[in-house]
């Protein structure tokens, strides 16, 4: 049997350019098709989308309930509404009453005359208690999720390393949690022709130093380049002509929530700086503590 390429999960199979596999966000650069409704899961999109998409779906989703609600009492006639401001139109009496009731706040300036009337904002009232249940439980599923927010260079270099060169990428915490044993997974990914056609290829780069036990500073991932890498022996015009692409993976426990938790990450070829070296983001001040400036992890300096 003809032994099987390695795959980490993302297809051997080339097709057409892609413009990156991993996106700078860490997600997989993948457009699902063809998906049912009941595949679809709402309470996933609603923990993984930004704060803006959640807080202006949560705004629509107040808006549209008490919208229907208020449809219904004007459809019942705005005689069953009692109280209500003879200044302000029937829809907006309507509107503000189903907002009081959703919310039980009941102000108590306009009541419900009539049995379908009460039976309505009954219904309301109930559906309200849900409505916010479920809100109060998306929020604290956003707030309680442990997530890494690990902030890497914007470019990886090729750079000396003792008697050669390595390839070396940069990253930092930019939180003040505590994250310790680490884990890099670094791969390189390139497209080559096999067989009459082109196909992905993915090579699992050693590392100088696959884990650090702490992470209070930044770490420096190295992979030196001998005459067992391959990238050895490359030049930029190779690495472009192959399409080559770094995925990393690392993982690491969380301290705060005693989870593990990971971020993924992603160089393009031409993302690569040959012949330069990072610069230290990290000093002593002068009362002998250490002091880390995120905003330095980019910092580097050519070499001759």
């Amino acid at each position: 049997m003809k032994q099987q390429a390695f795959d980490p999960g993302l297809t051997n199979q080339f097709s057409g350019e892609l413009r990156r596999t991993i996106n700078r966000d860490g997600s997989f650069n993948v457009h699902r098709k063809g998906l049912r409704v009941q595949d679809a899961n709402l309470y996933l999109k609603l923990i993984d989308t930004t704060w803006t998409r959640f807080f202006l779906f949560v705004l629509l989703a107040f808006l549209g309930v008490n919208m229907i609600f208020a449809g219904a009492y004007l459809a019942l006639g705005p005689e069953h509404l009692q109280g209500a401001d003879p200044e302000m139109n029937a829809f907006m009496n309507a509107f503000f009453f189903s907002v009081h009731t959703l919310t039980t706040v009941g102000y108590g300036n306009i009541y419900p005359k009539g049995n379908w009337a009460n039976l309505a904002s009954a219904v309301e009232a109930a559906t309200g208690l849900m409505f916010f249940a479920v809100i109060t439980g998306l929020l604290y599923g956003r707030f309680s999720r442990p997530s890494a927010r690990i902030l890497f260079s914007s470019r990886a270099l090729i750079a000396p390393y003792q008697d050669g060169t390595s390839l070396q990428f940069r990253l930092t915490n930019a939180r003040d949690n505590v994250l310790m044993d680490l884990d890099a997974r670094v791969l390189l990914m390139t497209v080559e022709p096999a067989d009459g056609q082109l196909k992905r290829n993915y090579f699992d780069l050693p590392l100088e130093r696959r884990r650090v036990y702490f992470f209070p500073l930044t770490w420096t991932v190295v992979h030196p380049i001998d005459s067992d890498s391959p990238l050895y022996g490359k030049t930029p015009e190779d690495l472009a002509k192959s399409a080559a692409e770094l995925l990393i993976l690392i993982r690491g426990f969380d301290d705060t929530f005693s989870q593990t938790v990971n971020a993924r990450y992603s160089y393009r070829h031409d993302e690569f700086v040959w012949g330069a070296k990072f610069v230290p983001a990290f000093s002593v001040d002068p009362k002998g503590d250490l002091v880390l400036e995120v905003d330095r992890i980019d910092e580097l300096r050519m070499v001759g």
